[in-house]
């Protein structure tokens, strides 16, 4: 009898996994270096390849690391919120070009605005690798010591902006 009753707490099991995960959101795989300083990098601006760009230039602040490609469409729905977000002033975005070249990404800014205090150009893909990056775009929002809060992925919307990003800005900025 006792020996009936282990495929039946088996299946249950299974079925308790299963059930939960029918509550869970595909689109949401926590990132490993939530919680990690952010990888170092010290990368060639987009507007002049001569200086460089590094998060070092960003401790003690709270700051958005954006990565995204004039040849993403998901890139270009999200960059109107960038923009008005970087008109707000509320938090400086540094911009990651991933995997882009410069003449196109610089006429994309021209185009629709540049809502970034620097772009980094990352022409091989190499710091997009340390940041865990598997498709543009991605945002990661870095606090004050110079380590990862949180990961967007996929383009930021208003919902996230609202629920997720601003809120937890405000309490960085206030830590």
């Amino acid at each position: 009898m006792k020996r009936a009753l282990i495929p039946l707490a088996l299946f249950l099991v299974v079925a308790g996994f299963l059930f939960r995960g029918l509550y869970l959101d595909p689109r949401e795989v926590p990132s490993p270096l939530v919680g990690k300083p952010a990888p170092q990098f010290s990368l060639p601006r987009l507007d002049d390849p001569t200086k460089t760009i590094s998060p070092k230039e960003m401790l003690g602040k709270v700051w958005l690391l954006n990565t995204w490609a004039s040849w993403c469409p998901a890139c270009k729905d999200e960059h109107p919120l960038l923009v008005e977000l970087s008109k707000s002033g509320f938090v400086p975005i540094i911009g990651l070009d991933y995997k882009d070249t410069n003449p196109e990404a610089q006429q994309w800014l021209v185009e629709a605005g540049n809502p970034y205090v620097a772009n980094a150009v990352d022409a091989d893909g190499r710091v997009g690798i340390d940041y865990g990056v598997y498709g543009v775009p991605e945002t990661y929002l870095i606090d004050k010591k110079g380590v990862i809060a949180y990961k967007q992925i996929g383009p930021i919307t208003i919902e996230a902006l609202r629920d997720k990003i601003i809120p937890l800005v405000k309490k960085l900025q206030t830590q």
